[in-house]
């Protein structure tokens, strides 16, 4: 069954090359695009608009290359406490190296890393130094009193004058981080500040998916993107400055239209009145972004929003249960499905995986334990289960069971050597001291990346692991460290109940 795409890439680039070429036109050819939201692996927008690539920002970097230079920022507040990007597990100065190597890897380079709010934090000073010594220039954007209601202080060499400037030598300026609060518009603000006292007449504007201003403020895809920011409690509202001055509904959210006003007066003092008229009358004009017009096909992308704010419900009630996120996100996230008539089984892997779950119990009667299910589906719509046993946790047999069944491989054939099962029992067992036996999946696909050096049956279904990208799972159960590794570099979209698969507080 081929994929349902209701996003047009080819229509979304022309349109969105268009957007942005013209806007730079504007400023005298120099232009600072804020990057809002994910520049690599967008897969918030690729789930929400099936046919996206996940990729497509970058080939818009790549059409426009000639014309473009690339700044990250990151938060030295960040570095300072270890904050962890959720997508990739890891946390955002490893982001933010990771970043600069997939942007070498499609052809694009940086011109500068901004450290922001940058107070001397010691691991902010050993990420610059680490940098610099790998030929990556830096950059220190300190903390302003007064940022931003303060307009005389903000707008002074004593604000935004005393960070360090950005040379760049093209006339686009996309400035980007790796994740949200990274002080991507201070840095904006910042760099026309200084190329205005240097007599360049720059300009700004916002790239920001999310969320998409032309579609309804009720639209699906629409609050998939508020059940996405849910946790730090940004909503969705008609703009109302754009309103006012066009007599137009156009969609924004709460903290760029509360910000505009401040923001408005900011641009007009660092331009001090050039152009003779405020450089933009709402927050929506700031905006470049042109996905609703890639939008092919509503009923589709409705579809798939929905099925987002379902997995934003897992995974906040997941995290919810290890201590990370608060009840009130969980509780949000229930309302807005609630609103479009959602319901948590709507997702179809949801009741197979729970049904996995109660035949493990059944199967075993007497045991004391903890019974998980698993389920996945497939790209042309099977669904296929698993369920944990003494040999192996629900994830490891899901992923068996599925390859098996797209490798053609009958049920009763074995694909890892019992051997290779009993030695790796007896390592964890009896060297190790483990207290589970059980192959998780990551010990599950090594065993059988071994099985497949002697086992041709096992080597046909590991070529079709790559099959996987992109399914959909569900576990009763969190997955033990070693199961979320083998899930996420499979690329597997997953969601669990936020129930515990061991009794023990702590799991390896």
């Amino acid at each position: 069954m081929a994929e349902k795409t209701g996003f047009d890439n080819e229509k979304y680039l022309k349109e969105q090359t268009a957007a942005i070429t013209d806007r730079m036109a504007k400023f005298g050819n120099k232009l600072y695009l804020e990057f809002g939201g994910k520049l690599c692996f967008d897969y918030h927008a690729s789930r929400v608009l099936p046919g996206y690539d996940p990729n497509v920002k970058i080939r818009l970097l790549q059409e426009l290359k000639d014309k473009v230079d690339i700044i990250l920022c990151i938060f030295a507040g960040d570095i300072e406490s270890g904050r962890v990007r959720g997508d990739f597990g890891i946390t955002y100065d490893l982001a933010t190296l990771k970043l600069i190597d997939d942007l070498r890897k499609w052809g694009l380079d940086v011109s500068g890393v901004v450290i922001t709010r940058f107070t001397n934090q010691s691991t902010a000073v050993s990420f610059k130094n680490k940098l610099e010594r790998r030929g990556i220039k830096v950059f220190l954007h300190y903390p302003i009193e007064g940022y931003p209601a303060d307009i005389e202080t903000v707008v002074s060499d004593q604000g935004l004058g005393k960070n360090e400037y950005v040379p760049t030598e093209k006339p686009i300026v996309v400035v980007t981080a790796p994740g949200p609060n990274s002080g991507k518009l201070a840095t904006c603000l910042s760099q026309l500040y200084q190329e205005h006292k240097r007599g360049v007449n720059a300009g700004y504007a916002k790239f920001e998916t999310f969320p998409i201003w032309n579609l309804p403020l009720k639209h699906p895809v629409n609050i998939a993107y508020e059940a996405a920011t849910a946790d730090i409690l940004d909503f969705n509202l008609v703009d109302p400055f754009h309103l006012s001055v066009y007599n137009q509904t156009a969609i924004n959210y709460n903290r760029d239209v509360d910000s505009f006003p401040i923001l408005k007066l900011i641009l007009s003092r660092i331009s001090d009145g050039s152009s003779g008229k405020p450089m933009y009358n709402s927050p929506t004009d700031m905006g470049v972004n042109r996905a609703g017009f890639g939008i092919v096909d509503d009923g589709i992308v409705s579809v798939a929003a929905k099925q987002e704010l379902i997995r934003r419900f897992f995974r906040y009630n997941t995290e919810y249960a290890l201590g990370i996120e608060k009840k009130e996100t969980v509780d949000r996230v229930a309302r807005l499905m609630e609103e479009l008539e959602v319901k948590r089984t709507d997702r179809s892997v949801v009741e197979k995986a729970r049904q996995a779950a109660q035949e493990a119990e059944d199967g075993q009667k007497g045991h004391d334990g903890v019974f998980c299910g698993a389920a996945m589906e497939l790209s042309d719509g099977r669904i296929i289960t698993g369920k944990n046993s003494p040999l192996m946790h629900a994830a490891s047999s899901l992923v068996l069971n599925a390859i098996k069944i797209l490798a053609k491989i009958p049920d009763e054939i074995f694909l890892l050597s019992p051997q290779i099962i009993r030695q790796i029992t007896t390592l964890k067992e009896k060297i190790l001291k483990t207290d589970s036996e059980s192959l998780d999946l990551e010990e599950t696909l090594i065993a059988l990346a071994i099985s497949a050096t002697t086992n041709h049956t096992a080597e046909l279904a590991m070529k079709k692991l790559t099959a996987l990208r992109g399914c959909e799972v569900h576990m009763t159960h969190i997955p033990t460290p070693g199961d979320e590794v083998g899930l996420k570099r499979l690329g597997v979209n997953l969601t669990t109940d936020g129930r515990f698969s061991s009794r023990n507080l702590f799991v390896t």
